[in-house]
């Protein structure tokens, strides 16, 4: 099955996802790319081919990709790679 385009409406299924599902790794992503030292809450707004846009203890936060997202399925492969490059905090 191919991967869908990354439209408004993709942007708007990936941030919902993410909220819902994964708020732990929207509010990693913020201190690790965004270098928000203790963020407290952070929600994904929107995903484009560049960068992904956080709003984060109400400030907006926007991340570079470090290259353009061609698609959905590249947009769920980048997200997983930066949250997997992060160091584990557990450890």
């Amino acid at each position: 099955m191919p991967a869908d385009p990354l439209t408004a409406d993709v942007s708007t299924r990936i941030c919902r996802h993410m909220n819902n599902d994964h708020a732990e790794a929207v509010l990693a992503y913020a201190r690790h790319y965004g270098g928000i030292t203790a963020p407290t809450n952070a929600r994904m707004v929107a995903v484009t081919p560049d960068d992904m846009e956080l709003e984060v203890d109400g400030e907006s936060v926007r991340i570079r990709f470090d290259h353009s997202l061609t698609d959905s399925e590249d947009a769920h492969r980048t997200l997983v790679t930066m949250l997997r490059a992060m160091p584990n905090d557990k450890d």
